[in-house]
Formats: C-alpha cells, structure tokens, sequence
C-alpha cells in the first residue's frame, strides 16, 4: 500500500489549487458550451473558449470534469483525497489519447495541442492535490 502524507500542512493551499483547476476546466466548458451551440455534437468546428477548442460533446466533457473537481475540493478530508486521486490520473489518461488521435478522424472532441497540454497540467494540478490531501481519521493513525 502506498505511503501518502497524513494532515500535510499545505493540504489547503492543494486544494485550493485543485478548486482553481476545477473552476478553469468549468468556466472554459460552459463559454465553449455556449461558443459551440448549435453546431454538431461531434463536430469539427473551429469554436474557442479560454484558449482552447471545443465541440459541444469536449465542453459539456470539461464541464462535467470540472464540477466533480469542484465537488470534490468543496467537500475536502479524505473524499477529495480519493476523488483528486482518480480524476488526476484520468485526466492525464485522456490527455495522452487525444494526443495519439489529434491528427485522425479519432479526433471526435476537436482538441488542439493547446488542449492537450491544458488538459495534462490541470491533470497534474490535480492529482498533486490528492497527493497531499489525505486527512487522519480512525482508520488510518498513521
């Protein structure tokens, strides 16, 4: 079993870290949301927001993620201890396959390179914070 640090003392400022996250992949969603509307759900339109490309399927995909992100730092303990964990990892997965499909027809959330290497910070950022957000409770008295 892994050794994860117990009560750091900057667990906050990782979690604050992870909610920023969470609020940018958010924010980035609904303007691509609304800056995709209309066109198709898989399209391959030319729609930006915040800096990075998006089809309506990509936005509500980044507006989902970042509400979870946001959930999950809201609630804090070991819950966004566990879920920056997963989220982190798995942001860093689909980072890294939409990098092998950016140039095929695979490419069904229109990213760029620009999202690709937002999509792996934020993964990092995030997984950093679950890194370090793991609280003592009974279970577990370290």
């Amino acid at each position: 079993m892994a050794h994860y640090p117990l009560d750091h003392h900057l667990r906050q400022p990782y979690r604050l870290l992870a909610a920023a996250s969470g609020l940018y992949m958010t924010v980035a969603g609904l303007l691509g949301v609304a800056a995709s509307w209309g066109e198709s759900f898989f399209g391959h339109g030319s729609d930006w927001a915040l800096g990075l490309r998006f089809n309506p399927a990509g936005a509500w995909l980044s507006t989902l993620a970042g509400l979870a992100v946001l959930a999950a730092a809201a609630l804090g303990g070991n819950v966004h201890h566990r879920v920056s964990m997963v989220l982190g990892w798995a942001l860093m997965a689909v980072a890294m396959v939409v990098l092998a499909a950016i140039q095929t027809d695979a490419n069904f959330l229109n990213v760029s390179m620009v999202n690709v290497i937002v999509l792996a910070l934020l993964g990092l950022f995030v997984l950093t914070a679950g890194l370090y957000g793991q609280v003592r409770t009974a279970g577990n008295r370290g």
